[in-house]
């Protein structure tokens, strides 16, 4: 997990925070008013992204949920696609009652 640093502490501390990225193995995200806006990350992690590889065997987020379903069939996706669509043609809203 990746630690979180307000900009104004990265300031303060780069020297330090430098050194736990590149020898620590640290990942650092610098927030401004609480909202990610950059991360630290070594420069041997850096080329492995710029070269479109991933920094871990293990794939995270978007790129876990894609390979979960590396083993389903293509008909089996399309059976499920299709009964997602007839399900949505199926489905008229939730009532909403919007009396105060």
């Amino acid at each position: 997990m990746a630690k979180r640093v307000s900009a104004a502490q990265a300031k303060a501390r780069i020297s330090a925070l430098a050194a736990e990225v590149a020898y620590g193995g640290q990942h650092i995200i610098i927030e401004r008013r609480g909202k990610p806006l950059v991360a630290l990350v070594s420069v041997a992690e850096l080329e492995l992204l710029e070269q479109g590889q991933a920094t871990s065997a293990r794939p995270q987020g978007a790129l876990a949920l894609a390979g979960a379903w590396r083993e389903v069939e293509d008909r089996d996706m399309d059976s499920l696609a299709e009964d997602i669509y007839a399900g949505r043609e199926k489905d008229t809203g939730r009532p909403v009652d919007i009396e105060a």
